[in-house]
């Protein structure tokens, strides 16, 4: 989320901060996984779902973690999807988180960790737990790589340092942070379409800038980010700090424009804040008080979901089962 209020423009904000997108799916579980070739893990094994009359179970998204490992755990015990001891139990149910998993809450590594257990007792169990890259695994990925390496901000020097300290980079995550974990990172998708619904980290329509099939996004995003080029890296970022794509006038056609080139019926987000979205605060710090949140925002004519529900301002941490209820 970004740290400045001057992010509700509708360009970049030229300052060192940001938000970032999403990538390649979840192979990678644990540190053995660092090998030039990966290695297939249960992440990558074919589940029940692929089998002849394996029926799909629930789908669920959640919203941006942010290092609120605790907030995460609760909600994910509350709809029955992990035990008290974290371990999935779910069968079959299907989980997507939309990204931004780090930065700004106590323990983004711990989530990190926690999303690839998962990713990997989901798919042994029959159904999936996978995740998009949200644009401060960007910030963190280019944090651990290029650190004070200068890049091209727009509005001259920065780093991706400066920008991951600016927008809430935690120094005991960065301690912990490992190849397998960056690696890992790396390899998110961008995008996915799950029962009619399209599922994105950022509410912008700079997804469309890399193809017009989702695959082509998603393999363009994961293509840049193996030339481990710092301004490259910073584009991307710099791109997918932009929000509010879907919300003012306008916002209706921009949404149906991206189901029309991807797919689906509904498209469903992170990124911004439903307080900061709705104007209900000043940026995304939170400074007005602790916000309202009870659950997914529907908006642009009923075609976008907003799912960040503010946990970095005392609101919410969303994990919410699809279709929404009419």
């Amino acid at each position: 989320m970004w740290h400045n209020a001057s992010a509700m423009s509708a360009t970049p904000d030229p300052l060192p901060g940001g938000y970032t997108p999403t990538q390649r799916d979840l192979p990678v579980v644990g540190p053995a996984a660092v090998a030039p070739s990966p290695t297939p893990t249960l992440v990558d094994t074919p589940s029940p779902l692929g089998r002849p009359g394996g029926e799909p179970g629930p789908l669920y998204v959640v919203g941006d973690v942010h290092g609120y490992l605790d907030e995460l755990r609760t909600a994910l015990l509350n709809q029955g999807l992990i035990d008290t001891e974290d371990h999935w139990i779910a069968g079959n149910a299907r989980l997507w988180f939309l990204g931004d998993f780090t930065d700004r809450g106590p323990d983004g590594v711990g989530v990190i960790d926690l999303v690839m257990q998962l990713s990997a007792e989901a798919a042994a169990a029959g159904g999936y737990c996978k995740a998009l890259m949200g644009n401060h695994e960007l910030l963190l990925i280019g944090a651990k790589r290029f650190g004070d390496t200068p890049v091209n901000s727009g509005a001259g020097t920065a780093s991706f340092k400066a920008a991951w300290l600016l927008n809430g980079g935690q120094h005991s995550d960065m301690e912990r942070l490992q190849d397998h974990h960056i690696q890992w990172m790396s390899r998110l998708d961008a995008m996915a379409l799950a029962d009619d619904h399209l599922l994105v980290h950022s509410d912008t329509t700079a997804y469309r800038e890399y193809g017009d099939t989702i695959t082509d996004v998603n393999d363009a995003i994961t293509e840049a980010l193996t030339h481990h080029d710092a301004d490259e890296t910073w584009d991307l970022f710099r791109k997918f700090t932009k929000r509010f794509a879907f919300r003012d006038e306008g916002g209706s056609t921009a949404v149906r424009e991206m189901l029309d080139t991807y797919g689906g019926r509904r498209l469903v987000h992170g990124h911004s804040p439903i307080p900061y979205l709705l104007g209900e605060v000043g940026s995304e710090d939170g400074d007005d008080g602790a916000p309202q949140v009870h659950g997914p925002h529907v908006y642009a004519d009923s075609l976008a979901v907003a799912m960040d529900g503010g946990v970095t301002m005392a609101g919410k941490l969303l994990v919410s089962q699809l279709p929404l209820p009419a």
